[in-house]
């Protein structure tokens, strides 16, 4: 994870380890560097809330008609197919954008857009990018990218890469290491 504020001219990253199964989300921080008040507030603050929300349950931030309104796949001059995706509600898990969909329409690349709700009143805009790659025949995430606009700090962004060592309880095979490495950098916009 790395998370940068502009105007403090401020960065820090931190790794950690995460374990998400059927008793909850389990985060372990292995190693972590540069401004202790980014790496406390921002850092530390997303995986914190990462807990909640897989406590509170997980449905609440899924794909489904139940949290959004989807309109009709469109294709678009670059060839992949693009939904609009409408949140039902405001809430801090859910996206005011678009699905970019394979030129099949088959698999999911990314969710871009902005948060149906702003996580806090320090916070006024956040833009989302969220990759996606299948896995062993999983499809998981492997990077989010944000930018906020904070009333105090101005421009802030954060990138998040996931690495897997398991899906569903079976280990990822090499060859899946390497195309999640190549999928999970950072894309220039």
């Amino acid at each position: 994870m790395h998370a940068r504020s502009d105007r403090f001219d401020q960065e820090a990253w931190l790794d950690a380890w995460t374990e998400l199964d059927a008793t909850g989300f389990r985060y372990r921080i292995l190693s972590e560097r540069g401004s202790e008040h980014i790496r406390n507030k921002v850092l530390r603050a997303v995986l914190k809330r990462e807990q909640e929300i897989v406590a509170e349950g997980m449905h609440r931030a899924a794909l489904t008609d139940a949290n959004y309104v989807f309109t009709e796949p469109g294709e678009e001059a670059d060839g992949v197919r693009y939904v609009r995706m409408k949140p039902k509600r405001k809430d801090v898990v859910l996206v005011d954008g678009r699905m970019v969909l394979s030129p099949d329409g088959n698999d999911l690349l990314r969710i871009e857009g902005r948060l149906a709700r702003n996580p806090s009143f320090w916070t006024s805009l956040v833009n989302v990018v969220r990759h996606f790659a299948t896995v062993d025949g999983v499809r998981v995430p492997t990077s989010t990218e944000s930018q906020a606009q904070l009333k105090l700090a101005g421009r802030s962004t954060m990138q998040v890469v996931y690495e897997y060592e398991s899906i569903n309880g079976r280990p990822v095979t090499v060859s899946s290491k390497r195309q999640l490495a190549s999928a999970a950098r950072p894309r220039q916009q």
